[in-house]
């Protein structure tokens, strides 16, 4: 049995010198939570898997600056590192990998040119070429009205997932399951699965969104969006049947730090690293 992984994200604006991490709610209400190096050290040094930096003002001249950001971070920090945002051709990849990045998340350029996948893929390998995908529920009267999407029922009715582009701000009517799947099948070594139903409420994870996914799926799938204890992160091990879980706030704001987390999770069954 593989480990779990306990993942904390840094969501960076590099508006700002040296950037700043912030943390929002359902990809909205915006507040500062620190400095990407000095948190991406903490958590290294709290005992976390891995660390992804999100850079949610993606642009060309800001690549340099996250390049800069990892660059630093990676002379304290030796736990795998993935970067996302901006990440829009294969030459992206190479270049934040030279920077010290282990993988690149990629969601929108991903959807908008499949064959982005196929080609990064083949250049850094499977392994470094993670998707990204930031779904929302989208419910549904009658199921078979809805044959080309992918319907689950919930406790709330049936529903399927929709992908959503550019940070959240505009959704594609992709199924984000089927998504998933071609993703794989194109060369993707790992989904980074975002609940924007869930996202900064503390509610816990989608979790039936989650399993499905995994379900689905022959390659890991990182939960995120929701959590706000450890039995939420517990539970998207034990009923989403997630290869890592993703977090931010508890983390950030020293709710529940990554060691406390593992513990509890020990505790109850999970195996985890230390």
């Amino acid at each position: 049995m593989l480990a779990k992984r306990i993942i904390p994200c840094l969501d960076c604006d590099l508006n700002v010198p040296n950037g700043r991490v912030v943390k929002g709610v359902e990809f909205k209400q915006i507040k500062y939570a620190g400095e990407p190096v000095e948190l991406a050290t903490k958590y290294y040094e709290d005992g976390a898997d891995e660390i992804v930096f999100l850079d949610i003002t993606a642009s060309h001249e800001r690549r340099e600056t996250m390049a800069e950001v990892i660059k630093a971070t990676t002379e304290n920090v030796f736990v795998p590192i993935c970067v996302g945002g901006g990440i829009r051709k294969p030459s992206d990849y190479v270049n934040m990998l030279r920077a010290g990045a282990d993988k690149c998340s990629t969601n929108t350029a991903a959807i908008q040119n499949p064959n982005l996948i196929n080609e990064a893929s083949k250049v850094v390998g499977s392994q470094a070429c993670v998707i990204g995908i930031d779904a929302k529920r989208r419910y549904v009267e009658n199921p078979k009205e809805n044959s080309d999407k992918i319907i689950i029922e919930t406790q709330k009715g049936y529903c399927w997932f929709d992908c959503s582009i550019y940070g959240g701000r505009e959704f594609t009517g992709i199924d984000a399951i089927s998504w998933a799947i071609e993703c794989q099948k194109r060369g993707a070594g790992e989904i980074l699965l975002t609940s924007m139903d869930r996202d900064g409420t503390k509610d816990g994870y989608d979790l039936e969104l989650t399993r499905v996914m995994s379900e689905n799926l022959d390659i890991p799938v990182i939960a995120s969006g929701g959590v706000g204890n450890p039995d939420h992160i517990y539970d998207a091990f034990k009923i989403g049947k997630a290869d890592a879980a993703l977090a931010a706030s508890i983390f950030h704001f020293n709710e529940y730090p990554v060691q406390v987390v593992k513990e509890h999770l020990k505790k109850r069954g999970i195996l985890v690293r230390f």
